[in-house]
């Protein structure tokens, strides 16, 4: 098939292959297709870099024997001796995998996709020219605002939609649509001694969200912050996360709220359902349905219907997240959170993962935090033990002044302990959630945090 497929054609061939499947002695099957356009133009110092556009999609088919074992396969050849060839394949992995009773298909109804707010006719109008005029524009204010920049690394732009479709042997057929727009800029700054490369970036569904002038203006804000760091003495400072240093610590606790974490003995939260591990004012959430988010989508990669989970309610943990398979183990319902791609098995992932945010700002914050560091980089976060929650983790930021503004550059000092203990000692959140992707962060206080220094 040489031309682009309609949906039609589509469904018709996922039709086929999940009645040719269960003919040939399957169980239960699945269809996952995916289809993309996207664009990407970037400078380097000014110059262009990259200037790629595209368009690819997968049809992908899992199939399911009477023992629970799971075969999956993916192409992007839609000619029926591919796809039948894609067919033996599934059943021929379904022979090496291992039986799994708890692997079922959703038998609900195909939610409504129309109102998911995850695609803006916008992003389809994007030109050429504005893409590479944006770049400029994003070069010449990052270039041009600061004296210590000495190159402007990358300057990028893309932008894209796509189109998904699942189907399934219990009758389910649905189709949706999103976009998404992006752009980050990359610097180099120096101060005659020191050196420093940061960034900035910003991602979103619609183009309208984007401001591509402020993401240069804070990718040279964040490196004349950190520029020239140095160890304060050791000692016991109050901590203040900026929200992408937050979404870091976010993601990583994110992680151990996946069933297939907690079923596989791999979290540390493993029969810990109602206890309390962080402060009373963390609330941590999970939520598919976030108009525009980067993770929103009307179901997951089951056909379950997106939904909106509590991970942990006021430091307490009072959810996990769970695909169909796990949520059989568990005896609950799916969460919707089942990911996957064309050529995978579903396993459980975020959608939009964030923490609930306070009421003031980080201004306020930061003059009750004089004397202490503020934080805008952990390293090592992806090192943390996620069994015994061990830690060990670098930082990078500024000692906050007596008037509560950022003052010396920090680099070279740790912070090592626990990761309740780091959680329960959280005494603030900020009012300003932002979304790094599909992770959200708010300015933290984290009070009386021993910090090994010079």
């Amino acid at each position: 098939m040489s031309h682009t497929p309609s949906r039609q054609e589509i469904g018709s061939i996922a039709g086929w292959m999940i009645e040719t499947s269960l003919r040939r002695g399957a169980r239960m099957a699945d269809v996952l297709f995916s289809s993309g356009s996207s664009s990407q133009f970037s400078l380097r110092d000014g110059s262009p870099e990259r200037d790629i556009r595209g368009s690819s999609f997968r049809i992908g088919c899992r199939t399911v024997d009477a023992q629970g074992r799971q075969g999956v396969a993916d192409t992007d050849d839609l000619s029926k001796d591919a796809i039948g060839k894609l067919i033996d394949m599934c059943l021929q992995n379904c022979q090496a995998s291992e039986p799994e009773p708890d692997v079922v298909l959703y038998d609900g109804e195909v939610p409504d996709a129309s109102g998911s707010m995850i695609f803006d006719a916008g992003v389809l109008e994007v030109q050429h020219s504005e893409r590479e005029d944006r770049c400029r524009q994003m070069y010449e204010l990052a270039s041009g605002s600061d004296s210590r920049v000495v190159s402007v690394r990358d300057t990028s732009w893309a932008d894209g939609s796509g189109s998904t479709m699942y189907a399934s042997s219990e009758g389910f057929l649905g189709w949706y649509d999103d976009t998404y727009a992006a752009c980050s800029v990359t610097v180099v700054m120096s101060d005659g001694d020191a050196f420093e490369m940061t960034g900035a970036s910003a991602e979103s569904r619609r183009i309208g969200d984007l401001d591509h002038s402020s993401v240069a203006r804070e990718a040279v804000e964040r490196g004349a912050l950190i520029l020239g760091g140095a160890p304060a003495p050791t000692g016991v400072y109050d901590v203040v996360l900026d929200p992408e240093a937050a979404a870091s610590l976010v993601e990583s606790v994110g992680e151990l709220f996946l069933a297939s974490a907690v079923f596989k003995n791999r979290s540390m939260l493993k029969n810990r359902m109602g206890d309390k591990i962080g402060s009373d004012c963390l609330t941590l959430v999970d939520d598919g349905t976030i108009p525009w988010g980067v993770g929103t989508s009307p179901w997951d990669g089951e056909g379950v219907p997106s939904g909106r989970t509590v991970l942990m309610d006021r430091g307490v943990v009072s959810s996990f997240l769970f695909n169909l398979k796990y949520a059989r183990k568990f005896e609950v319902a799916s969460t919707g959170n089942a990911s996957r791609s064309p050529g995978s098995i579903p396993g459980v992932g975020f959608s939009n993962l964030f923490i609930v945010p306070g009421e003031r700002s980080p201004r306020q914050i930061l003059e009750d935090c004089r004397g202490g560091i503020l934080v805008t980089e952990l390293m090592g976060v992806h090192t943390i033990d996620p069994v015994s929650g061990d830690l060990s983790l670098g930082v990078k930021g500024a000692l906050i002044g007596p008037t509560g503004q950022p003052g010396k550059p920090v680099a070279g000092m740790t912070m090592a302990g626990n990761l309740v203990n780091l959680l329960s000692a959280i005494s603030e959140v900020g009012d300003d959630l932002r979304f790094f992707g599909d992770i959200g962060g708010c300015t933290l206080v984290v009070r009386n945090v021993s910090m090994a220094g010079s």
